[in-house]
């Protein structure tokens, strides 16, 4: 019976082992953490959104990094698939009004435990504690509570995580035994991070605050969501998108009316205030609460008198920020082992029979299910594949 290992017991690594276990190709995994998926889990405590149903050529389109390279894969596991997979798994869902698909239990724990009862159930043997630290030839290394072991297998699979959430599994130093293997590798980096803003003591009482019914753009990028004024700057759905132009130094600009045109804020802003404070005017005139207009203060302060020069300030509001958190802090990483090191099957030409998969691979793509998706195809992609190479 051909073997298999898989290094790494997050998303990818279980759905590679699900694939090869299906194939009848005996599979341990091994991971370096107590127990599996942590990210994940930790990932699924607020709503665990596995995927968006939407037509797959719009699901691809916001991948900003490695799209073209992850499409026959997506294709192959789009998100109607993953929604059927769950609830095989006797995990029933539901679409909400975003379109982004959920679990009814909104929790990662009971998809997981059905996951891994059916693999466990397929023969999957596991090793936990088991920390990968290289390979000598076909033979592979791990630290582990009974000290040094190794195993060798017939394929190996890799899932191995991104550079985010170190104390969940991803912590990325992998990438050091590929370097030293001379495999070609992309930098890590933040994605989906808070930034960090510069705010004045004015805005202390703010923190904790959110900004509603804004719309945020950096370079070429922009993003309409919720985003909340904290101590160290801006987190949330609403900022997450646009890390990829914000870590290379774009400006932050944002439109604190979005439903109007800037002749409309014109017109709103012409009516005579008579003796009202200019909060209550704004207030009254937009509908700016009083986080933005917290933000309008701290950012441009002392506001323009004049409503035509205040309306395009309004409407394009420069927000200074010294990039994104750092990458441990960050939901994801971007970089990582380049596709040129893989053949179409995610092996390493350069190591037949051994296969990657998850987010080691150099993709970006922003929360809402992307990066669950993309984790879960890779994940089979790269079983199948290792599958049919024992078949030949």
């Amino acid at each position: 019976m051909p073997s298999a290992l898989i290094i790494g017991g997050g998303p990818a690594g279980l759905m590679a082992a699900d694939a090869l276990l299906s194939a009848n190709v005996a599979t341990t995994l091994c991971d370096a953490k107590p127990s599996l998926a942590r990210k994940f889990l930790m990932a699924g405590k607020s709503g665990l959104n596995l995927s968006r149903m939407q037509d797959t050529e719009t699901f691809l389109s916001h991948y900003s990094e490695g799209r073209d390279s992850l499409a026959p894969m997506i294709r192959a596991f789009p998100p109607e698939a993953i929604r059927d997979w769950a609830e095989g798994l006797g995990q029933q869902t539901f679409t909400g009004s975003t379109l982004r698909l959920f679990p009814k239990a909104m929790k990662a724990s009971p998809l997981l435990r059905a996951w891994l009862a059916r693999l466990t159930a397929l023969g999957l043997e596991t090793r936990t504690r088991w920390r990968w630290t290289g390979r000598d030839g076909e033979t592979h290394r791990f630290d582990t509570p009974d000290g040094r072991q190794t195993r060798t297998a017939d394929v190996t699979i890799f899932a191995l995580g991104g550079a985010s959430w170190a104390r969940l599994g991803s912590d990325g130093l992998w990438s050091e035994a590929f370097a030293r293997d001379g495999l070609p590798l992309t930098p890590f980096a933040p994605s989906n991070a808070g930034l960090i803003v510069p705010w004045s003591a004015h805005m202390m009482r703010h923190f904790g605050s959110p900004l509603k019914a804004i719309t945020l753009t950096a370079g070429s990028l922009t993003s309409r969501g919720e985003v909340v004024i904290s101590k160290r700057g801006l987190e949330g759905g609403g900022i997450y998108p646009l890390t990829p132009a914000l870590r290379d130094g774009a400006a932050l600009h944002a439109d604190l009316a979005p439903d109007l045109d800037l002749a409309a804020v014109r017109t709103r802003l012409s009516k005579p205030r008579g003796k009202q404070s200019v909060s209550n005017h704004l207030r009254k005139t937009l509908g700016l609460s009083p986080a933005a207009q917290a933000l309008l203060m701290d950012c441009a302060r002392p506001l323009p008198q004049d409503p035509t020069a205040l309306a395009a300030l309004i409407k394009r509001l420069p927000i200074p920020h010294h990039g994104p958190r750092p990458m441990d802090e960050a939901i994801s990483t971007a970089g990582g082992l380049s596709w040129e090191a893989l053949t179409d099957d995610l092996m390493l030409k350069a190591r037949p029979g051994t296969f990657c998969a998850g987010e080691m691979l150099d993709w970006d793509a922003p929360t809402g299910g992307y990066l669950l998706t993309a984790c879960l195809a890779t994940g089979l992609w790269a079983g199948r594949a290792a599958a049919r190479y024992c078949a030949g």
